[in-house]
């Protein structure tokens, strides 16, 4: 018994991490993922760089083209898309932090 003790808590180690650390990032990358699948054209988007604009189109499946000011537009990868983003609530963000 006394040499399956370590085994037994290098097992038990293992689950804690799985359910502490693995499975919660598991499920942030799916919700992320569904997120970007059901965007569309009129959205308001944030980039993970910052910039904030409006999808006016997409080229393929995997680049959207921003409009981030009137007659500027961008192309960005999908991917790169971090959150849906709306005027007021970084509003009231700035409004709370004042």
């Amino acid at each position: 018994m006394g040499a399956l003790s370590p085994l037994i808590m290098m097992g038990l180690m293992f689950v804690v991490f799985y359910f502490l650390l693995i499975r919660p990032q598991v499920k942030k990358q799916k919700e992320h993922q569904e997120m970007l699948n059901k965007l569309g054209t009129g959205e308001h988007v944030i980039t993970r760089g910052g910039i904030i604009g409006k999808i006016t189109g997409t080229q393929g499946s995997d680049v959207v083209v921003l409009e981030i000011q009137e007659k500027v537009r961008v192309r960005v990868p999908r991917a790169y898309i971090e959150n849906k983003w709306s005027p007021s609530a970084s509003e009231t963000k700035a409004d709370k932090a004042a």
